[in-house]
């Protein structure tokens, strides 16, 4: 991994770092202690002597004449500053030796532990070389980590997903009873750890090394670019428990088309630097791919979110129907026609096919109808609401040969029930809201998912045995599991599933059928207002007695 460096134990590592270079001085001042005094004070007194005026006569040569007197005070003197000198460096030495020790014996109690624990053998370090085995021992938690390629993994079960936050807010999947999908990051370790890694972030790009891939910009007036707090657009971070807490921060300028990205990756003590790179998402064309089959009233909602979000921000897309059947044909086309005549949009293609729905079947057609070159696609449903800042995140976590995009989508509740208490639901665009009532975020689901067009064709695409409801979707999703490529699980803001009946057919093997069942009472509502529909009679009764108890002490 090239030259290594070290830190203060807060500050991350970075080749070349002011701390290498300090603690690589200090080591050489170390070192001239052991040379004779006479030689350190001459070379000090030709070095450190006040600069004289060119004219000026040197004491004892020309000018008035010094006595031994003088020279004597002037050696004690000197003889004082250099003993002062030594000794700070000698506090900051012993200061600096006591830190890496501190962190060399935290790291070999780990290592001895873990030792213990596989073979009932502990490790005894070489003190003189424990800077360096601790450098190379958090090097090699890297190289562990599923950070620069993936890890083939038994199931769906083995992946480790990212959380993702912004400034103010931290996006979870693990919520417990106490912990809601969105919120302020409360805790003080959590706040505070968000904070350094931001920061962390940024001397990365404000202050970077020589192999980072990234190019110095100039600001409007020719100075230099400073990125600050205010540029940080989104974050994902995840602990793999054994190995460390690996970061993936995008910044950006709002005058910019370009975004920045820093990897860290904090090995159990100081955050690394794995890459800092630009990427350009300007020119990256994404092909939405929609599978349908009647349902025309959704499709014209969903084609509302489009218009919105595609066509009049984005800009940089394709639409592709995959449509099964003849009965809803002409109102899809209609619905499609109305939408380009409006708004000028052209950039669609609408596959019909007579036969019977199946979403891997449609998916596999939409992504092979596309003949233009690579792209990247985006398997989406019709009761998806997305925004422009996913379809930015959706460009940000694919990349071709390394990374796939499985966004965990916000499942929103059947609004008859959360909003049982006023007269009719508000609009869609107001029930788009992160709670624990309105909805949960779905991590049994794995429909939604962006990845490119060769990944898709290299992998084979989704198994066609698979019929009916839901497994095709895991299958396609174990095989990239198995493969080399990263998958990128996260919860996202900007991707919701909006409520709509399910039927489960009676077709289904009693497997799929199960899977259908558990997600239908899933989506209905949360614990609690399926609890208020479970108790409505108790509820009820206990109304009713304490209206009867209250007339009867009026009444009395």
């Amino acid at each position: 991994m090239g030259e290594r460096g070290t830190s203060s134990p807060g500050g991350p590592v970075r080749v070349g770092s002011p701390h290498g270079q300090a603690l690589r001085s200090r080591l050489r001042v170390r070192k001239s202690c052991g040379f004779s005094e006479r030689l350190i004070l001459f070379l000090y007194l030709l070095e450190c002597a006040p600069q004289t005026d060119g004219n000026a006569s040197l004491p004892g040569i020309i000018g008035e004449n010094y006595g031994k007197e003088y020279y004597q005070a002037l050696l004690q003197e000197q003889e004082e500053h250099y003993q002062t000198r030594a000794t700070s460096l000698k506090r900051q030495i012993a200061q600096l030796k006591q830190e890496l020790q501190e962190m060399s014996e935290k790291m070999r109690s780990l290592q001895e532990r873990k030792n213990v624990g596989a073979n009932g053998i502990s490790y005894q370090g070489n003190k003189e070389q424990a800077p360096s085995d601790l450098l190379e021992f958090l090097h090699s938690q890297i190289d562990k980590a599923e950070v620069s390629i993936g890890a083939k993994l038994p199931s769906e079960y083995g992946v480790i997903p990212f959380e993702s936050f912004t400034l103010m807010k931290v996006f979870q999947l693990e919520m417990g009873l106490t912990r809601h999908p969105e919120e302020k990051p409360v805790r003080k370790d959590k706040r505070d750890e968000l904070v350094e890694v931001i920061e962390a972030g940024l001397e990365v790009i404000n202050n970077p090394d020589e192999d980072d891939e990234q190019e110095d910009e100039d600001g409007p007036l020719g100075e230099k670019l400073i990125f600050n707090e205010n540029d940080f657009i989104e974050g994902y971070y995840r602990t793999e428990k054994d190995k460390g807490t690996q970061y993936e921060l995008f910044f950006k300028k709002a005058d910019l088309m370009e975004y920045r990205h820093v990897t860290l990756f904090r090995p159990f003590g100081p955050l690394m630097k794995v890459k800092s790179e630009m990427i350009d998402i300007t020119r990256s064309i994404i092909n939405i791919i929609v599978p349908l089959a009647e349902r025309t009233e959704a499709f014209a909602q969903f084609m509302q979110n489009f218009r919105d979000v595609c066509i009049h921000q984005d800009k940089r897309i394709h639409l592709t129907v995959v449509y099964f059947g003849k009965e809803g044909l002409s109102k899809v086309k209609s619905i499609l026609e109305s939408v380009a005549s409006e708004s000028n949009f052209h950039n669609y293609t609408l596959v019909s096919l007579n036969e019977e729905f199946n979403r891997g079947r449609g998916l596999n057609v939409g992504a092979r109808a596309w003949d233009k070159g690579e792209v990247l696609m985006f398997f989406c449903d019709v009761d998806i609401y997305f925004s422009a800042e996913f379809l930015n995140s959706c460009r940000l976590n694919a990349e071709p040969g390394k990374k796939v995009f499985y966004p965990v989508v916000f499942s929103l509740y059947n609004p008859a029930i959360v909003y049982a208490n006023l007269d009719v639901p508000p609009p869609v665009e107001q029930q788009l809201v992160h709670k624990k009532d309105s909805g949960f975020w779905r991590d049994f689901g794995f429909g939604m998912t962006c990845q490119y067009q060769s990944d898709f064709l290299t992998i084979g695409g989704f198994d066609m045995e698979v019929k009916g409801w839901g497994g095709e979707d895991v299958h396609l999703y174990r095989k990239y599991l198995h493969s080399d490529l990263i998958v990128i699980r996260t919860p996202v803001p900007g991707l919701f599933h909006l409520w709509h009946e399910k039927r489960c057919a009676d077709e289904l093997t009693p497997e799929q059928y199960r899977m259908c069942i558990q997600s239908k009472a899933m989506n209905e509502a949360s614990h609690s207002h399926l609890g208020m529909l479970v108790f409505r009679e108790e509820i009820e009764t206990h109304l009713h007695k304490q209206a009867y108890r209250t007339n009867s002490e009026a009444v009395g």
